[in-house]
């Protein structure tokens, strides 16, 4: 299966390129504005192409048409405090660049090529009943969140015409990310316990350890992002593509109980609760809890527990 990944630089890209080269069933296109790494150790680095482009002033077209994608991930894009700081790269990164992606695709790939587009919870807003389900409209208070929308939006009437098989998976916040923090509103929940396991400082930008985020471990994510390659098409409507990927709620509390548990208590010590009204603002519009049920029933699968999402990050810093 040929498969092209945008935005291949970034985490999850490069999460999702490292567990399909070590599958000689696929065979990858990694495409982002610098270059996109190969993770050392991967079965068949053979198996990947990389592309250094803009997805908005580069001709895609014949990019689409030379990589023959049987399926592509979008995960290109600038992320939520990003969006909020520039809101003309935010713009031009989220949303100009999918509407280019997807023309190129109508243009030279086979009709109904699928899809899987990256949208987050951030396109939901306040107010909101304590539990989401599919039902609530997303009313996003960020211009990460209403870029993300307007591409929902894209995806699902590019999929109605049959040009594209389109899937819109809404992530939850994922935790625990590595490398170095991002410029998401919600870096921080990762931030939390990577630094600590590393032995450096952290800060919190809130002063509410009752807080609660939806969350997803990398590995989980993974698993479902592989597993929407085999979703049949008509497992829900032609215009109607989103689906609220599973996650579990966890407090700031529950976090710090997870990095005792796996890390020890004297990680705490690392950690510093500092408010930043900004940051405050964002993620307090984001929903808390949802109803997964389609996900689920669907063949989705969520974590057990925070816990384990620490001891995966501990395990993947020691090995």
């Amino acid at each position: 299966m040929n498969i092209l990944i945008t935005g291949a630089a970034g985490f999850i890209g490069q999460l999702l390129a490292t567990e399909l080269l070590n599958d000689p069933a696929y065979k990858l296109v990694l495409v982002d504005i610098v270059d996109p790494p190969i993770q050392s150790g991967v079965k068949y680095p053979q198996n990947a192409k990389i592309i250094k482009t803009d997805l908005v002033a580069d001709n895609l077209e014949t990019l689409v048409h030379e990589s023959a994608p049987d399926a592509v991930y979008a995960f290109h894009g600038i992320m939520s405090s990003g969006s909020e700081a520039n809101f003309e790269l935010g713009m031009k990164a989220n949303v100009d660049a999918t509407r280019a992606l997807l023309e190129a695709l109508r243009k030279k790939a086979p009709p109904g090529v699928r899809f899987i587009y990256s949208s987050s919870q951030a396109v939901y807003g306040q107010p909101l009943p304590k539990t989401v389900t599919d039902e609530v409209i997303p009313t996003p208070e960020s211009s990460y969140g209403a870029a993300k929308l307007i591409c929902e939006a894209l995806v699902n009437e590019y999929t109605r015409r049959g040009f594209i098989m389109g899937f819109t998976l809404r992530f939850p916040t994922i935790s625990v990310r590595p490398g170095k923090p991002t410029a998401a509103a919600s870096s921080f929940l990762s931030g939390m316990i990577r630094e600590p396991l590393n032995g450096q400082e952290a800060i919190i930008p809130l002063e509410d350890r009752s807080f609660e985020s939806w969350l997803c471990s990398p590995r989980t994510l993974v698993r479902n992002l592989i597993f929407t390659l085999s979703l049949p098409g008509d497992c829900v409507p032609p215009h109607i593509r989103q689906i609220n990927v599973p996650g579990i709620c966890v407090t700031i509390q529950d976090m710090m109980d997870a990095l005792e548990k796996v890390g020890g208590k004297d990680k705490l010590g690392l950690l510093k609760e500092k408010e930043d009204p900004v940051i405050k603002r964002i993620v307090y519009s984001w929903p808390t809890r949802f109803d997964n049920s389609q996900a689920i029933g669907l063949g989705f699968q969520r974590d057990e527990s925070f816990e384990q999402a620490v001891r995966d990050f501990k395990e993947s810093v020691e090995s």
